[in-house]
């Protein structure tokens, strides 16, 4: 789509989505993304965007995404993300975003207490942000899913909060973990920080099954640097 996109993937120790979120960036922008230990205490200069991948950074010990939110490079994230770097974390990633104060909640133990892994159709709740723009309003798509702790809380006040202001980017079409209207993704409030649990990177192509995930990072790049 364009050459002048920068972008970075965070490897945390047990990262395994790595290599996945790296091959979806490149394939849609057309620039490889430049990779990130989470030991580095600095982030390349000029980042149009940073991704965290899912995995189970540190084996999960604690909580899901707990230690790599301390991490040196998470402050460095947090750094970007408040002068207005957009970032994305998916799955493992989103437990990190929520572990490290850039998004409210937190990701709970599913309610069957075992690990999942199937598509899921989504629906578009918010079809007007950075990463949403690409999806009509309302739109179902299907991506795939793989976590054990997967199941996204807050209070009541949090959530009525973020479904006031619209934060609520994606939500599982059908029920999961006993609600009718789980949420998927969660954006912050200035819009820039998206964290979801589905996988859109392994939904870039047919062959996957699905391409529905393509368009999350069709909107980034173009809202970024134009197509």
């Amino acid at each position: 789509m364009t050459g002048g996109f920068r972008s970075a993937v965070v490897t945390f120790p047990g990262s395994n989505c790595d290599r996945d979120m790296a091959v979806a960036l490149e394939q849609v922008s057309g620039t490889a993304p430049i990779r990130v230990w989470h030991g580095d205490a600095e982030l390349p200069e000029r980042l149009d965007f940073i991704a965290l991948p899912g995995g189970f950074s540190y084996g999960d010990y604690l909580r899901c995404g707990a230690i790599a939110s301390r991490s040196p490079i998470m402050r460095a994230v947090i750094e970007a993300a408040g002068k207005g770097v957009p970032v994305l974390g998916v799955c493992n990633g989103f437990q990190v975003l929520t572990e490290s104060g850039l998004l409210p909640g937190a990701l709970l133990r599913n309610a069957a207490i075992r690990f999942v892994c199937r598509e899921v159709v989504l629906t578009v709740e918010n079809g007007q942000s950075l990463f949403t723009s690409g999806y009509e309003q309302g739109a179902r798509i299907r991506v795939p899913v793989a976590h054990h702790d997967g199941n996204y809380f807050a209070d009541d006040e949090t959530l009525d909060r973020i479904e006031g202001e619209g934060r609520v980017a994606f939500r599982y079409a059908e029920e999961v973990n006993g609600s009718s209207r789980a949420i998927a993704g969660v954006l912050n409030a200035a819009g820039n920080v998206l964290g979801m649990m589905p996988h859109p990177e392994r939904a870039i192509e047919p062959a996957q099954g699905s391409a529905d995930g393509r368009a999350l990072f069709e909107s980034a790049v173009k809202g970024l640097v134009g197509a």
